[in-house]
C-alpha cells in the first residue's frame, strides 16, 4: 500500500512499516546517500597501527588514496570492531599535518632540518654502535661474566604490534641492553 509522503513520518511508519526499516524511515536526502566505500577501486586487509591487540582493518582505496578504513568482520581478533583510535585511522593516513620526511635538529640548534631516511638510519646505527662499544661491560670486578651494556635503553610505542615488539626485544637483548620497556606498561 502506497502511503502519501506528505503525511507525518510517524503516520507513514505506522501505516506501511511498523519496524521502521523501509522507506517510511527514510527522508528524501537519506534515499540519495551512498556509502563512502562504493567508489573504492580495491580493498586491502590491514592491522590497526595503534596497540598490540592487532585488530583487523579493511582499507578502501580509490586512485591510490585511502578513502575509508573500517573494522574487518573476518578478523578473529576484533570481529569487525575498532576502538575510537582505530576507527580514526583514516584521519591519521590522510592528515595534512602528517610528517612524511625525516626531521632532524642538530645539537644546540633551535631549528629543524630535513634529512634523507638513509642519512637518518646511518646516524642512528653509528650512534648505537658507538654507545654499545663505549659502555660494554664484559665482566664485573670479581670476574663474573656480564656481557651487557647500560648505555643503551629502549622505550617502545603503542603503535607497534606484538610481532614488532617481539623482534625489538630480541634485538636489544642480543645487543646486551637491559633496559627495554614499552609505553603500554608505563
Amino acid at each position: 500500500m502506497a502511503v502519501p509522503q506528505r503525511l507525518p513520518p510517524v503516520v507513514r511508519q505506522l501505516a506501511s512499516d511498523r519496524l521502521g526499516l523501509a522507506r517510511a524511515a527514510q527522508t528524501k536526502r537519506s534515499r540519495q546517500l551512498k556509502a563512502r566505500i562504493v567508489d573504492a577501486d580495491r580493498v586491502v586487509q590491514s592491522i590497526c597501527p595503534y596497540c598490540a591487540v592487532g585488530c583487523g582493518q579493511r582499507v578502501y582505496v580509490k586512485d591510490e588514496r585511502v578513502i575509508q578504513i573500517e573494522g574487518d568482520p573476518d578478523s578473529p581478533v576484533s570481529r569487525g570492531r575498532l576502538c575510537p583510535k582505530g576507527a580514526a585511522s583514516e584521519a591519521l593516513v590522510n592528515s595534512p599535518k602528517r610528517e612524511s620526511r625525516v626531521k632532524y635538529r642538530r645539537a644546540g640548534s633551535s631549528d629543524w632540518e630535513y634529512i634523507s631516511l638513509e642519512q637518518a638510519t646511518d646516524m642512528i646505527a653509528e650512534r648505537f654502535i658507538k654507545s654499545r662499544r663505549e659502555s660494554w661491560e664484559q665482566e664485573d670486578d670479581e670476574g663474573h661474566p656480564l656481557h651487557r651494556t647500560l648505555g643503551i635503553h629502549f622505550l617502545g610505542g603503542a603503535t607497534l604490534d606484538s610481532e614488532e615488539n617481539y623482534l625489538i626485544k630480541k634485538f636489544f637483548c642480543a645487543a646486551g641492553a637491559l633496559s627495554i620497556e614499552n609505553q603500554a606498561r608505563i
